[in-house]
């Protein structure tokens, strides 16, 4: 039986995590071809990884090559051009998140995956870790009863990525949009995806880059190569409505002054809480307010790369269904255009319903 042929484009950071998902199923995929727009560093990726053949432009990779699956790992600018051209190559997507710039964007590529009868998977990793599986169960289970309110935080002290990470022309923000997303989307998955109908929301731009090494040199910035900006907001916070009352509350930064770096999920029901970073419920036994802790590994690790590429392989071949869907992916771009729009009129913004295709 012959192998599913995969293909990467853009050869950045989160590229290996996708390259590794892939070789750990080398017994039924191989990844035949890599592409992005920085030809020695293509040529160095291929090499370290054994790849056949590279390419500096991915619509003449769809051109050359027939593939089954592709990943898209590019700079969030360019993740609609690559997703549209390989779902118009006759290839299935895994777009990394966020989906887009934009929640039209999102809309485009949603329906050119509908056109072209193609999967497109959105890259929320977060809802492959073990903890997102046991929070699912105890829900499943009636464990946390009806959820009203949630907490969702990913907060840097000092933490840009840096390069095009700081330059909202190719990120389309800065931690709302980078981090925030994957908390806000891991929350909502967890809450059953409810369909979100207002947020209100604040940014601030108050410290600057990364000041570890003092500010200037502190991050992979203009001054060193790519001639990026930095023009992204350091903090964001957002109160996030959902049609059957669940509330969230969201805080992402890059750049913050509290003494560490800070990140979880909780979600508050009315039989019990819990605490995704152990996955500690807190309820009542006995009569007693009691706190539970389940045995055995339940956080988020980068294993869970694997269980996404293993199951955006199987869902392409229709083993199993989607779980990251271009619906979720456009839902999400929806929450965060009304958060950054809020910022910016200091109002609330209603959420208005994906399109139907």
């Amino acid at each position: 039986m012959s192998k599913i042929r995969a293909g990467i484009i853009g050869t950045g950071g989160i590229s290996h995590c996708h390259m590794e998902g892939y070789k750990a199923l080398s017994d039924r995929v191989e990844v035949v071809a890599v592409c992005d727009i920085d030809e020695e560093k293509v040529k160095a990726y291929a090499k370290q990884y054994d790849v056949a053949r590279w390419y500096t432009d991915y619509n003449e990779m769809m051109e050359k090559e027939t593939l089954d699956c592709v990943s898209v790992c590019t700079w969030n600018a360019a993740h609609k051009g690559a997703t549209i051209a390989v779902l118009r190559g006759g290839a299935n997507v895994i777009c990394e998140k966020p989906m887009a710039m934009n929640a039209e964007e999102a809309e485009e590529m949603r329906a050119a995956a509908k056109e072209t009868g193609k999967l497109l998977q959105i890259g929320f990793v977060r809802r492959f870790g073990q903890d997102a599986d046991l929070i699912r169960k105890y829900c499943s289970d009636g464990l946390l009863g009806d959820l009203y309110y949630g907490k969702a935080t990913y907060l840097r002290k000092d933490g840009c990525p840096g390069g095009w990470f700081g330059d909202k022309a190719y990120s389309g923000g800065g931690p709302l949009i980078d981090l925030g997303v994957h908390v806000i989307d891991l929350s909502r998955y967890l809450a059953g995806n409810p369909r979100p109908v207002s947020a209100y929301g604040v940014t601030f731009a108050n410290i600057g880059c990364n000041r570890a090494s003092g500010g200037e040199t502190a991050w992979d910035g203009p001054q060193e190569k790519g001639g990026y900006e930095y023009n992204v907001e350091d903090f964001a916070s957002a109160l996030i409505r959902f049609e059957n009352g669940f509330t969230l509350n969201v805080e992402a930064s890059f750049n913050l002054n509290i003494d560490n770096d800070r990140g979880t999920v909780e979600l508050f029901g009315t039989k019990a809480g819990v605490d995704a970073t152990n996955c500690d419920l807190y309820t009542t036994a006995a009569g007693r307010y009691v706190k539970i802790s389940p045995y055995g590994e339940n956080g988020f690790d980068f294993a869970s790369f694997k269980k996404e590429i293993a199951a955006f392989v199987d869902a392409s071949e229709g083993k199993i269904p989607c779980r990251a869907t271009a619906e979720d992916g456009t839902w999400l771009m929806k929450i965060l255009d009304a958060i950054y729009e809020s910022a910016r009129t200091g109002k609330s913004v209603e959420i208005t319903p994906i399109k139907e295709i």
